[in-house]
């Protein structure tokens, strides 16, 4: 959401800045622009310049690719995950896969559909719990989801992450469908 809205602040500012100052939107029925100049005095001789406004833009923040990265070429990965998972049951869907966003690359099996989920609650409070276990003493259904099991180590949104989920009750099959696609989907 984040990256989205200044994407967005970033492309208006380049779209003001190479259209002339809003000439058809002020323009009567005729057809004159309205003017704040002077008619008179020593600064009546000035003439508006048309075109673009002076207005450098600023550098891409980092997050949308600009910025410099130590002289490289490639962005660095703000997302570099490595996933394990074990007895799932669904063919393929276990072993261990190397994850990176930004730009998407890895051997995880469903890489675009994980860094898309990932990048959609980065943003929000869900996604500062997405990786956290469920707090000591809350109250989780006695519901087993099965062997399954998956490690997650390595960096999200530039934080560190290290964090094992299983589907051995209610709050771990409900963390476990959440990071769905970034882990096999059970259900």
């Amino acid at each position: 959401m984040l990256r989205r809205l200044a994407l967005t602040a970033v492309v208006t500012l380049a779209a003001v800045s190479v259209t002339a100052p809003g000439a058809s939107a002020l323009a009567g029925a005729s057809g004159q622009v309205p003017s704040a100049l002077p008619t008179s005095g020593p600064l009546s001789a000035v003439q508006p310049a048309l075109g673009p406004l002076p207005v450098p833009l600023p550098p891409l923040p980092s997050f949308l690719g600009g910025g410099n990265n130590g002289g490289t070429d490639e962005p660095a990965a703000r997302t570099r995950l490595t996933v394990t998972v074990e007895r799932s049951g669904v063919a393929g869907a276990d072993g261990t896969f190397e994850l990176t966003c930004g730009p998407t690359g890895g051997t995880h099996p469903e890489r675009q559909g994980a860094c898309d989920r990932l990048a959609e609650v980065g943003g929000t409070r869900a996604g500062q719990d997405l990786f956290r276990p469920a707090p000591e003493g809350t109250m989780c259904t006695m519901i087993y989801g099965g062997d399954a099991s998956a490690r997650i180590v390595g960096t999200w949104e530039g934080r560190r992450v290290d964090t094992t989920v299983t589907r051995g009750d209610g709050c771990e099959i409900a963390r476990w469908n959440n990071l769905v696609p970034v882990l096999p989907d059970l259900r």
